[in-house]
């Protein structure tokens, strides 16, 4: 044992420097959504309903931006490996204008489509407070995936805080919307919902402007010869990071996707139990967001050795990212179990809904370790470049899997809004092994040379 822990002891210590500005960062862009939940739950709970529905359906559109702009950070960690420090700036140039093409173009989807949310068989009020949120939120695609972009290729050169600093700032600057435009103070009127949105996409605004910025003016990018011109594109490095970045974004939306398609299907239950799917979901997502720096962590450095060809630490670096994920999660697991009466009283006053909303935590508390494994475990193969396994597996776990148990504890076996959670722990635990299991078996049945090829079969 103590072999083990003097050989990873310093793994375990560079993938926590890493990850801990990485989580602060998660977890501030997961309190922009919290912080509207509890304030905007004081309006009522339609309006909380509302959110919900725009929050899981507008993502959809949304994550393939985002599987874009990950792919960014495993392609500049492997070339500075290689110490190919121009090739870095040029992942981040052609990365960052082709995300914003793409997430362009599904914010216009988005702004005409919303109207087709009276479709789902969501309360006719739900659906009137959430077309006017959902037209702003997918506006504020642009900015948010620029901010993306730049803070991927940050993480890539293994610079993490700066983007934490940010995520700081938006908060207050979320939380000072907020109060403005939802509430309506000096003067505004108050927006409900839409003043949410408005702030949320004042924030992301604010957020793009400063990282880049930052990446424009200071001294130490010098050497990645960082370029945000247009013209000079590269077209085989577009090439690259399609190739890359669409299974990762597919694998993205199976996952999203199923928890989106299951919070349609607790809107059928009524606007109680979707509401504290909401409040119960955020809670999760927070654990979720601290465990993805871990995550985020062990694909910088699973892709740092991978570019060094450093095969023993490729699989130390991986190791330690999953037992550092579980442990950290089954430790949120407690706290939501002990916690779940208290918990849902900080978003809204329904009596009937924090009782819904504590047993849903009781779910959630099980499948943290489930999270856990299959957030490190995704994170780990992306920085072996291994996107298209990954994604076939992510669609067996969630729409094959996940949904189907989901629905049938659901509805047929009339578990409700529980038995639908009970799909979520079914899917995340097949893809945790699943991920984890495909990280080993690529490291043990290929040598490290041959690596690179087999995955890009």
């Amino acid at each position: 044992m103590s072999g083990f822990i003097q050989t990873y002891q310093n793994h375990f210590k560079e993938t926590v420097k890493l990850a801990y500005p990485v989580s602060i960062a998660h977890l501030g862009h997961v309190m922009l959504g919290v912080v509207d939940s509890m304030m905007v739950g004081h309006v009522g709970a339609d309006s909380l309903a509302a959110a919900a529905l725009v929050n899981g359906v507008a993502f959809l559109f949304l994550v393939f931006g985002l599987g874009l702009s990950l792919i960014i950070t495993p392609l500049v960690a492997i070339a500075r490996g290689k110490k190919d420090f121009p090739a870095c700036g040029q992942v981040l140039q052609n990365g960052l204008w082709f995300n914003i093409f793409f997430t362009s173009g599904l914010a216009i989807i988005v702004f005409f489509t919303v109207p087709f949310l009276h479709l789902l068989n969501q309360p006719p009020i739900v659906v009137d407070l959430a077309i006017p949120y959902a037209r702003i939120i997918g506006l504020s695609f642009v900015p948010f995936v620029v901010f993306q972009s730049a803070k991927q290729f940050l993480e890539g050169l293994s610079i993490t805080k700066p983007a934490m600093y940010v995520m700081l700032l938006a908060n207050l600057v979320n939380v000072f919307g907020n109060w403005l435009l939802i509430f309506g103070h000096w003067g505004l009127p108050a927006l409900g919902l839409t003043g949410a949105g408005i702030s949320t996409f004042l924030t992301r605004t604010v957020q793009a402007a400063a990282l880049l910025v930052f990446l424009r003016y200071s001294t130490r990018f010098q050497p990645f010869q960082i370029s945000f011109a247009l013209k000079g594109l590269d077209r085989e490095k577009v090439k690259q990071i399609i190739r890359l970045g669409i299974p990762t974004g597919f694998q993205h939306f199976f996952e999203v996707g199923a928890f989106s398609f299951s919070a349609i299907m607790i809107g059928w239950l009524g606007s109680k139990p979707l509401a504290a799917h909401q409040i119960a979901l955020s809670m999760a997502s927070l654990s979720f967001m601290i465990t993805l720096g871990i995550a985020a962590a062990g694909t910088i450095r699973v892709g740092h050795f991978y570019g060094k060809k450093d095969a023993v630490n490729v699989r130390r670096a991986g190791l330690a990212t999953a037992l550092l994920s579980v442990t950290l999660m089954s430790c949120f697991g407690l706290i939501f179990i002990l916690l779940r009466h208290q918990l849902p009283m900080f978003f809204v006053k329904d009596s009937a809904v924090i009782e819904i909303a504590s047993s849903l935590l009781i779910i959630a508390a099980l499948f943290q370790i489930s999270d856990g494994a299959q957030a490190a475990g995704i994170a780990i193969l992306r920085g072996l470049t291994d996107v298209k396994v990954p994604m076939a597996l992510s669609f067996v776990a969630y729409w094959i899997l996940g949904l189907p148990v989901g629905y049938v504890l659901g509805f047929s076996l009339n578990l409700n809004v529980n038995g639908i959670w009970m799909g979520f722990l079914s899917g995340l635990t097949f893809a945790g092994l699943a991920f984890l299991i495909r990280f080993f078996t690529i490291l043990k049945k290929w040598s490290f040379q041959n690596i690179k090829t087999n995955i890009s079969n």
